[in-house]
């Protein structure tokens, strides 16, 4: 069966995924472009044409962040990373924060409360709006996604919903070197988890900790 995997997603020292007080102008609230630091300069991140210009770095960084689309059929994001808490137009206006053009290039499914009918864009991202738990969601992109990966986009809560549910196999996390203090947090409530997972640490010159978790089998 395929995989449910997350990429690049980056929490502070004290484990928030987003700062406090997302809005328009502030996709990471409080916490701004600290936590992603790391993720910038990198080849893939360039190559999205949304963090500056030039070939990009090609160390540890890359090497991480260059898996995130390998084999990856459909995304599922919360609503807060596809629009903010506060200061979007209104539903049918508000298009995502990656122009007409996202890097996704695949169907993503933005859970929400209030949907809408699916949005089109360019480049072969199309936003699909559903209000549905977990394995739902799950099930819908699966068959969106054909025989490739399902990639879970965050944010925080997104994530630790899933992981709460059993339904990630695999995980890349990056430890940035901050502190936040406030935001959205992404280990509560799931003490126990390393006992589902292989876990391995690779620091980098940057700073930052890639942790990666692979789903242990029945037999380890």
């Amino acid at each position: 069966m395929a995989l449910v995997r997350v990429h690049n997603f980056t929490v502070s020292l004290d484990g928030f995924g987003t700062g406090e007080g997302q809005s328009l102008d502030t996709p990471f609230g409080h916490a701004g472009s600290r936590l992603m630091a790391w993720a910038f300069p990198t080849r893939t991140f360039r190559r999205m044409g949304l963090h500056g210009d030039g070939a990009g770095s090609v160390g540890v960084d890359e090497a991480f962040a260059s898996r995130w689309a390998d084999g990856i059929g459909v995304e599922i994001m919360g609503r807060n990373k596809f629009e903010p808490v506060e200061g979007a137009p209104t539903d049918e206006e508000w298009r995502g924060w990656w122009g007409e053009n996202p890097p996704f290039h695949t169907p993503v499914l933005v859970l929400t409360h209030r949907p809408r009918p699916p949005l089109e864009m360019e480049g072969g991202t199309t936003f699909y709006f559903v209000d549905a738990e977990p394995a739902e969601a799950l099930a819908q992109a699966r068959d969106l996604a054909g025989d490739l990966d399902v990639r879970l986009g965050g944010g925080a809560t997104t994530i630790r919903q899933f992981l709460a549910a059993d339904l990630v196999d695999e995980m890349h996390v990056v430890v940035a070197p901050v502190v936040l203090g406030r935001g959205e947090r992404l280990w509560d409530g799931l003490e126990g988890l390393e006992k589902r997972f292989g876990i391995e640490a690779t620091p980098s010159p940057s700073g930052v900790v890639h942790l990666t978790f692979v789903r242990r089998s029945t037999s380890d």
